[in-house]
C-alpha cells in the first residue's frame, strides 16, 4: 500500500467504503449539472438576458464555483449528499477549501481535455479505490458516507 493513501479505508478489507461509489458519482453529476443549469438560469435575468449569449461560460463560472463551495462546506456537492458520498482526503480527513479547489480545477481541466476525462473515467471503474485523475493526483477518494471512518 502506498504511503499516500494509508490513512484511506483498504478497498479488500472495508469494501463497503467504495461500493457503488462510481455509479453514484455518475448519478451526482447528473444532479448537480441540474441545479447547475437551474441556478445560471436563475442568474440569466439579472444580466439583462445577455447571459444567454455566454450561457457555457456561465455554466462553466457557475459550476466551478458551486463546486468548490460545495465540495469546501462539507467534503461534497449537493448531488453527492443525496447519493450518501463524500470526498476524504489522503489523510482521512473531509476536504478544506483548498482541496476542493484543487479537485475541481482538476475536474475542470480535465473537462478541457477529454482525453484526461475518459482516462479519469476508466481509472474510476477499474481502480480498487474507484479513484478519478483527480483523485489519483491528490490522493483523494469518493467514500459511501454511511461507513464512517
Amino acid at each position: 500500500m502506498s504511503d499516500i493513501t494509508w490513512h484511506l479505508p483498504d478497498p479488500e478489507r472495508q469494501p463497503e467504503f467504495y461500493a457503488d461509489v462510481a455509479s453514484k458519482r455518475l448519478v451526482a453529476f447528473i444532479v448537480d449539472t441540474i441545479l447547475i443549469i437551474l441556478i445560471c438560469l436563475l442568474i440569466v435575468p439579472f444580466t439583462a438576458f445577455t447571459g444567454l449569449f455566454f450561457f457555457p461560460v456561465l455554466m462553466a463560472v457557475v459550476g466551478f464555483a458551486y463546486r468548490v463551495v460545495t465540495i469546501a462546506r462539507g467534503s461534497a456537492t449537493w448531488g453527492m449528499r443525496l447519493m450518501a458520498i463524500e470526498f476524504r482526503a489522503s489523510d482521512g480527513q473531509r476536504f478544506d477549501l483548498g482541496l476542493a479547489f484543487a479537485h475541481t480545477l482538476g475536474l475542470t481541466i480535465s473537462f478541457g481535455l477529454p482525453i484526461l476525462q475518459v482516462i479519469s473515467i476508466v481509472l474510476m471503474l477499474t481502480g480498487p479505490r474507484g479513484q478519478g485523475l483527480s483523485d489519483l493526483v491528490l490522493g483523494s477518494v469518493a467514500v459511501n458516507r454511511r461507513a464512517a471512518m
